[in-house]
């Protein structure tokens, strides 16, 4: 392995190298996004309102079925970046290649548990009688694709920690680039309604999968992986799982809200709601997955730099991804703000819902800019292997803000107070994230200064001897 191929790292200059590593992962993540908002859009057009409600009571399940793909991902992601900058490439190797056995057997283990429990899952998440049928006949298909799924996000995840975001985002673009492509021709021109997104989805992620695992075979990776090295270890589970466990948290508190979301709405507003909340909540990840994938390629910056004791490398990247992040909510924001009801109408015919689910576009998404400094405040953590803050920082949003706002405020404001839920969590999680993150850089400033001391002393040494 030539273990020099992930030094640019520690050598380029911060806001290139940013874009070098950002950019595909942010366009990675807003194509990983389109699987979900493609399928509702075509769905919602071709089959009905109450199709696109049965998607938003699956989404949830595909969460926490991806959660551990995306736990196990990060914190092995975050150990390779360190290991790489250690000069340890054989460490980031067995990371790699232990992490993806891990995965596809832990995921073909719950894809099996939702095929035979198919119909109680979904009545737990929100399904009513009139929406059981179209989730249903959804979740057996995408259910059984799972495996391809996880792995495929596992594998964009280790590709993006030695520095391969290029390679990570084709999977990604091409998968969803397919699904496009499937989408009108199975839902429309057969027709299979439901069934038909489902198995597009199915398909496009075992394109991703494949094209993302022959760069191990073929060996095209900085990390190679032998058969050897897929052989799970312990002591790397234990530490991916305890860094990876705050993304887990972040999923979980996603699937968990959308639960009682599903429930809730259901209960103060009925199946439309529930249908609303589905069509704002994918065209917000239009934005919010960006800004993931931004911080996703910040991170390998962060911790090569980090684990180098580049510790002014580490400052500015953190200052210039939480610029770049703001630049791209912001865009995303004003669309949504200026235009709500042309949005909504991305998904659905209907005149009235269009006007409906514009008006609650426009308060959840309210204060969306904010996210920014959520995510990549919370990923620098991550990235530089602080497992407790990490772990604070992901429950912050979701777990402490936003599920009990969710819970308490519509008992006195009804379905508004659901929807105002989500500016109030977006503006304290943000300030809150602010204040650890600025404590941190003091911390890290006192660092560089005596990594400084240090390299002059042994400059004056060196000279001595």
């Amino acid at each position: 392995m030539n273990d020099r191929k992930a030094d640019f790292l520690g050598e380029e200059r911060i806001v290139p190298l940013l874009f070098k590593l950002g950019i595909p992962a942010a366009v990675g993540m807003l194509v990983n996004a389109l699987y979900n908002v493609v399928d509702t859009i075509f769905v919602g057009q071709g089959v009905g309102s109450l199709a696109i409600a049965a998607l938003a009571i699956v989404f949830p399940i595909q969460i926490i079925v991806s959660a551990f793909a995306q736990a196990l991902g990060a914190g092995a992601a975050s150990i390779m970046s360190r290991r790489l900058g250690e000069k340890r490439p054989e460490d980031a190797a067995r990371t790699a290649g232990g992490t993806l056995g891990l995965v596809t057997g832990i995921t073909i283990l719950l894809s099996v548990l939702l095929v035979l429990f198919c119909d109680p899952v979904l009545r737990f998440f929100g399904a009513s009688t009139a929406i059981l049928p179209y989730a249903r006949d959804y979740l057996l298909i995408v259910g059984s694709g799972f495996p391809l799924y996880t792995l495929s996000m596992a594998a964009s995840t280790l590709l993006r920690a030695e520095g391969n975001t290029k390679a990570s985002m084709f999977g990604m673009v091409l998968g969803a680039g397919l699904n496009c492509f499937l989408d009108p021709l199975l839902i429309f021109a057969i027709p299979m309604g439901v069934k038909g997104a489902a198995i597009a989805t199915v398909i496009s992620q075992l394109s991703s999968t494949v094209f993302l695992l022959q760069l191990y075979i073929r060996k095209r990776t900085v990390v190679r992986i032998t058969f050897k090295s897929l052989r799970p270890r312990w002591s790397i589970f234990r530490e991916s799982a305890v860094l990876g466990f705050p993304s887990f948290v972040q999923s979980a508190g996603m699937s968990l809200l959308a639960l009682i979301m599903n429930n809730n709405l259901g209960h103060y507003g009925g199946d439309q709601a529930i249908t609303i909340y589905s069509m704002v909540q994918r065209l917000n990840s239009i934005v919010i997955l960006p800004l993931i994938g931004i911080a996703q390629g910040f991170q390998p910056v962060a911790g090569y730099n980090y684990g180098a004791h580049r510790y002014d490398r580490v400052k500015t990247a953190l200052r210039d991804a939480s610029l770049i992040a703001l630049g791209v909510a912001l865009l995303g924001w004003a669309v949504m703000e200026v235009f709500p009801a042309a949005c909504m109408g991305l998904f659905t015919p209907d005149a009235g819902l269009r006007r409906a689910a514009g008006s609650v576009l426009r308060v959840m998404v309210l204060l969306v800019p904010t996210a920014a400094f959520q995510i990549i405040g919370s990923n620098y953590f991550l990235a530089v292997g602080k497992a407790m803050r990490t772990f604070f920082l992901g429950l912050l949003r979701q777990f402490i803000l936003l599920i009990p706002l969710a819970l308490v405020l519509p008992l006195f404001f009804g379905l508004g107070g659901i929807w105002w839920a989500f500016p109030l969590a977006d503006v304290a999680s943000a300030s809150i994230t602010m204040t650890v993150v600025f404590l941190e850089l003091r911390h890290l400033g006192e660092k560089h200064e005596a990594r400084n001391l240090e390299r002059r002393a042994e400059e004056a040494a060196a000279t001595k001897a």
